[in-house]
């Protein structure tokens, strides 16, 4: 019972270095551009050692990145709870819909970190690896779902591919926005498009 109290005061204690860390990454890293700020700065700024920062994120990357791939990486689980006969396409845009709509929410911040992460192209190309792993959970998912063996079947990875291309889509234009777009209107525009082609197979 007496180290219940320590390690929760320790898990206290990262979560609240961790958030100032983050916090000041992005402060930095939106207001000065990704190649202008080193983990150097960010750690002196967050009042942390460089070894410290590391503890917590692999690169400077990692910090903007995770913003989003938080909200993505619940993107299977979003869909693994859909009732089963729901179409594929409805389904899914729901599933996509999630982290789309929490953008939105997130305001002035998320839309930051998506322009940031769009244009510049070392954090494009670590944002990819993580779609990358979202589409693996997708496809296994949807495999399920379906009652298909992803192993022999091409529809569950192509389906979800489809999927978080109209993620990517949503994002990009929402971000050539400004934030005036609304992310879920445009989703619903993505899989109208994509329902054909997403439901005729799984029929």
């Amino acid at each position: 019972m007496t180290s219940r109290p320590a390690v929760s005061l320790a898990q206290r204690k990262r979560q609240l270095v961790e958030d100032e860390l983050t916090e000041t990454a992005f402060r930095l890293l939106t207001a000065k551009g990704f190649d202008a700020v080193t983990v150097d700065e960010i750690a002196a700024d967050a009042g942390v050692s460089k070894r410290t920062f590391f503890r917590y994120f692999a690169s400077k990357e990692d910090v903007i990145v995770r913003f989003l791939a938080d909200l993505g990486a619940g993107i299977g689980a979003e869909l693994a709870a859909r009732p089963t006969t729901e179409p594929p396409s409805a389904a899914l845009r729901h599933a996509v819909s999630v982290p789309l709509a929490a953008c939105g929410e997130h305001g002035d911040r998320a839309l930051r970190a998506v322009q940031l992460i769009l244009r510049t192209p070392a954090l494009h190309a670590r944002f990819l690896e993580r779609q990358a792993e979202w589409r693996e959970r997708l496809s296994a998912e949807l495999a399920r779902r379906l009652d298909r063996d992803p192993a022999a079947d091409l529809y569950p990875r192509l389906a979800a591919g489809m999927a978080l291309t109209a993620f990517g889509a949503v994002l990009e234009r929402w971000s050539d926005s400004d934030g005036a777009a609304d992310p879920v209107a445009l989703t619903a525009q993505a899989f109208a498009l994509l329902a054909p082609a997403l439901d005729a197979p799984a029929a």
